[in-house]
């Protein structure tokens, strides 16, 4: 635990309009800022980017001048909470089943506890620095290199997260449909084009929430977002209770399913049929098993390694935070952390008792091997579909913000450039999805890269650079902490990269990431 001092070192505005009285607050020292940071044009007082300004004659500490941040605790749960659940929640089901319930549930104790430590450095650095911009932290801590290498690192995951994204939006949402209106799936009908689709979602949806001014106003549609995931994980809990082991499979020789993505692996030695059912009659797999290793277990751990991938997100999250303190926004991670972690066991748990060994990687498709007109399945896959559509707005925010810290952080904001800028990344991400889907793959390899960089290597870092030596020595258990952090990011990293390329070179697909 740090002391209070530290835990309540950095205040933002009063949300009452009250000033505060500087005599009552108590304020970490710290240095002059480089001239790129305190000499911003702002005559409205309310800047995109970060920006503060020192008090009178440049020797007291600084306060947040940004603006008075009015996004209250709930609304900051739910934005932060959106921002670290994405697809990959579909996929932990087949991580438990090849790593076994109670090894899956220590790994994932982890990384949630990885992932709170993560951004505790990122708060402590955000704190004594008076800085509440990713960017910003990687400039004072190795001057322009380290803002670049931020604002690139943010870039580069979070248009691979939005990809991707938009990628399951343009497959999907037309077998949805298709499922829904029971039309020809070989008719040649716009409402089934994925690529009319996306676009559409993309202008219909997610631009008009992508040019809202603060990340604060999502707070709804985050929270239905993750309403929609609530529904998702409540559909596995009750499938769970109605699909017997060994379950019936749906036989695509009495039905037309082809464009559901069946996928059926029955010998007729282990099934029978009835009325276009397979009622398998090996059960060997329907057990559970504690711990499990076996070729696939390595590809899980960075599935969950990357399974809380926030961190671009948290400081803007903290700029509008009403009442923001290092604690009070700590509280909101741990928060957020602490419901996607049961979220993510309850689903991945429940899923893995349903199917046992049989289970996909995909948990919707091995439903659909069951019945893919089951309406409750098809609701399910919708209320997927939206939380994905209302995650991209919360994902863009962080790479506008970024652009700006590296080519625009002495401007003032300016509307033109705020809309110029989310309509140029969406138009480039759908362009990258319609007509070059297969550079999502490019997109997975720079993820690897990225992500370890973002969540473990450049906290750490950031940390022990920013941190005084007089307050924190590099022998202080705080700070070798930090680096052994840093130094497991690098292997996680090393790990990644090795299954991507593994992949290439053997044609399979078993590596993933949290989104």
């Amino acid at each position: 635990m740090e002391p209070a001092q530290s835990e309540m070192s950095i205040l933002g505005c009063s949300t009452n309009g009250k000033g505060h009285n500087l005599g009552d607050d108590k304020y970490v020292p710290m240095k002059t800022m480089p001239e790129e940071l305190d000499t911003f044009d702002d005559p409205d007082g309310i800047l995109e980017s970060e920006e503060f300004l020192p008090n009178g004659d440049g020797t007291k500490p600084m306060r947040f001048t940004d603006f008075e941040g009015k996004t209250s605790f709930g609304m900051s749960v739910f934005n932060l909470g959106n921002a670290i659940m994405g697809s990959g929640i579909l996929g932990l089901a087949y991580a438990m089943a090849n790593t076994g319930i109670l090894l899956f549930l220590f790994l994932l104790t982890v990384v949630a506890v990885l992932s709170c430590y993560s951004i505790h450095l990122l708060l402590k650095s955000s704190g004594i620095v008076g800085i509440r911009a990713y960017e910003q932290l990687g400039y004072r801590a190795f001057g322009t290199p380290g803002k670049m290498a931020a604002g690139i690192a943010i870039t580069l995951q979070n248009i691979g997260a939005m990809s991707s994204y938009l990628y399951i939006v343009k497959s999907e949402f037309p077998l949805v449909i298709q499922a829904f209106s029971r039309a020809d799936p070989t008719a040649d009908l716009w409402y089934l084009n994925g690529n009319y689709l996306v676009v559409m979602v993309s202008i219909g949806v997610i631009l008009p929430l992508a040019l809202m001014k603060q990340l604060g106003y999502l707070g709804y549609t985050s929270g239905f977002s993750l309403s929609c995931m609530v529904f998702f994980l409540s559909a596995v809990i009750y499938k769970k209770f109605q699909i017997p082991c060994p379950f019936e499979e749906f036989s695509a020789a009495n039905h037309t399913v082809s464009h559901l993505d069946i996928h059926l692996n029955i010998t007729d030695n282990h099934a029978t049929h009835d009325n276009g059912l397979v009622h398998e009659m090996d059960d060997s797999h329907c057990g559970a098993r504690m711990f499990t290793m076996n070729s696939q277990t390595a590809y899980t751990i960075p599935i969950l390694a990357f399974a809380f991938v926030c961190h671009p997100e948290v400081l803007p999250i903290y700029t509008e935070l009403r009442n923001p303190t290092q604690r009070r926004m700590q509280h909101v991670s741990n928060l957020s952390i602490l419901v996607m972690y049961t979220m993510y066991f309850l689903a991945a748990l429940f899923g893995y008792l349903t199917f046992y060994g049989k289970t996909e990687t995909e948990l919707l498709h091995t439903y659909s091997r069951i019945d893919p007109y089951d309406t409750l399945i098809l609701c399910v896959r919708l209320a997927v579909l939206t939380a994905v559509t209302l995650t991209v707005p919360i994902v863009l925010f962080p790479v506008r913000r970024a652009l700006n810290q590296m080519f625009f952080a002495s401007k003032s904001f300016n509307w033109l450039r705020h809309v110029a800028i989310a309509v140029t990344l969406l138009s480039f991400i759908n362009m990258l999805v319609i007509f070059a889907p297969n550079i999502l793959g490019i997109f997975g390899f720079i993820g690897a890269t990225s992500a370890p960089c973002l969540i473990f290597i450049f906290p750490a870092i950031f940390y022990i650079r920013i941190v005084p030596k007089e307050q924190e020595p590099m022998h202080s258990i705080p700070k070798i902490l930090a680096a052994c952090f840093a130094g497991l990011g690098v292997a996680f990293m090393i790990m990644s990269l090795s299954f991507i390329i593994i992949d290439w070179t053997t044609g399979s697909s078993n590596s993933g990431g949290g989104h």
